[in-house]
């Protein structure tokens, strides 16, 4: 009752921060293809935004896709740093490169209506996928 009371007290004093992430467990689902999907609408968006004229879709397209991209970046850093261990990076010592890589071209992506700048975010992201599938002893999910 007094622990309670004075967690209470806390609560009010300073509330509680809430928390953001993939998984608080963790859950140990991880794949690359939430990632990948998110590069894939950043260059259909960006292909999207070439092919029109029409200046408040250019404008959402733009907004979308940065959300996009960032997504993107989300995903690959959960990958990153909660699903690759040591020992990966003892088999793979290119992961570190890899993802600085692809999480700068998340970012040039999002900065970018060039569709060839999403492309070589999928191309960063493929590398990673293969890496991925490696680790876990199986092909690639169909």
């Amino acid at each position: 009752m007094v622990l309670s009371r004075l967690i209470s007290i806390i609560d009010r004093v300073r509330p509680p921060l809430e928390a953001h992430a993939h998984c608080d467990l963790p859950c140990g689902v991880y794949d690359p293809a939430q990632a990948r999907i998110e590069a894939e609408s950043v260059k259909a968006i960006a292909e999207k935004f070439q092919e029109s004229d029409d200046e408040v879709f250019r404008e959402r397209a733009i907004f979308i896709k940065e959300e996009r991209a960032e997504l993107c970046k989300h995903h690959l850093w959960v990958l990153w740093t909660d699903y690759f261990k040591p020992e990966h990076l003892k088999k793979y010592p290119e992961l570190h490169e890899l993802f600085w890589t692809a999480t700068k071209l998340a970012g040039e992506a999002k900065g970018s209506v060039d569709p060839k700048k999403g492309q070589e975010l999928l191309d960063a992201i493929a590398k990673i996928d293969k890496i991925f599938w490696e680790t876990k002893g199986e092909k690639k999910a169909a």
